[in-house]
């Protein structure tokens, strides 16, 4: 069985998932969980190299879903000074993730750098770190923090809440590097939290599916890419 799994928890005092639709007028409205995508954004924050990539399985709402608005005054497109518009956040979130990496076999340039035991001795490391880059829940100015737990310890809001339908949902994006293909696409979903647990499908499982525009795919190589044997003795050394 191949040894490729975390679990963490990520919190914040405020959170942007934000809902696409929101975004026609410039004001923007956070979804009330965050998606697929944002968590895989946060989990590469902790741990990624182009190798591999991030398979999120699950989430746990542990707080109340609570929002705040903030008045805020983004540029205007094409210059002219500032514009005022409304911000609506989730405030005081936090989450149980687990999720497992998977080898990218599109990336055949990088065969050699597919040690799972390695790999995941790293990751399992940038947890307890709390993360090797910063952590952002949605957006930069919502700063997060990780640390290690055991999914499903605790006491979360929502654990006997029953089913609640979320409706129409953005899951993520179809990277072309991730797929072989040369599209970028965008996944939707219709998800449906279960006592406080959102159970995600994979990407390819994802039935609603939109293609955005062709992309190219960078290739990386030994020069350019640190390989995780090479990095393990780095961190057992203290170098990193």
């Amino acid at each position: 069985m191949m040894r490729n799994g975390i679990e963490f928890q990520v919190y914040g005092r405020m959170a942007l998932f934000t809902d696409p639709i929101t975004k026609i007028g410039g004001e923007r409205s956070s979804y009330s969980v965050p998606t697929y995508q944002a968590l895989k954004g946060i989990t590469e924050s902790i741990y990624w190299k182009p190798t591999i990539f991030w398979v999120i399985d699950e989430v746990r709402v542990m707080h109340r879903i609570a929002t705040q608005s903030r008045g805020v005054k983004p540029l205007k497109y094409g210059g002219g000074g500032n514009d005022l518009s409304v911000y609506k956040y989730l405030s005081d979130v936090c989450y149980q993730v687990r999720a497992h990496f998977e080898f990218n076999t599109h990336r055949k340039e990088l065969a050699g750098d597919r040690d799972e035991h390695k790999h995941h001795n790293i990751a399992k490391r940038m947890v307890e770190r709390g993360g090797r880059r910063d952590i952002f829940l949605g957006t930069r100015e919502c700063q997060g923090y990780v640390e290690p737990v055991a999914y499903g310890s605790g006491e979360g809001y929502y654990d006997h809440a029953g089913e609640m339908p979320l409706g129409t949902m953005f899951h993520g994006f179809n990277y072309a590097d991730e797929t072989g293909g040369n599209m970028l696409q965008v996944r939707l979903w219709q998800p449906i939290m279960k006592d406080g647990v959102l159970c995600f499908p994979r990407p390819e499982e994802c039935t609603l599916v939109r293609d955005v525009r062709k992309v190219t795919t960078k290739l990386f190589d030994k020069n350019s890419v640190t390989f995780a044997e090479q990095e393990l003795k780095e961190l057992e050394g203290g170098r990193l």
